[in-house]
């Protein structure tokens, strides 16, 4: 079963959005969750379990930004789809 672009996008975006709540909520914890990976990945994730307003902050902006690309990629679909059906939208 192949899932389509906008599918793809929605889930994308619900990632993003949980993430940066669960950022915002107990930041600590989430940067912990993230600690796999290479070393300076491991640093990076360790600076932001030390720093929990900085931690809040870039999840705060990954929710917004989340939410952004939502908002704008249902725009361009909603395009996408008028110009398909063949119908002309009014500005």
């Amino acid at each position: 079963m192949q899932l389509d672009l906008s599918r793809w996008k929605h889930f994308t975006a619900m990632a993003l959005i949980g993430d940066g709540i669960m950022g915002i909520i107990h930041p600590s914890r989430d940067a912990k969750a993230w600690h796999y990976g290479p070393e300076p990945w491991k640093n990076l994730m360790q600076s932001l379990e030390d720093r929990p307003n900085l931690t809040r902050a870039i999840s705060a902006a990954q929710v917004i930004g989340g939410v952004l690309w939502v908002l704008h990629s249902s725009r361009q679909d909603a395009d996408a789809k008028t110009v398909e059906g063949g119908s002309k939208k009014l500005a």
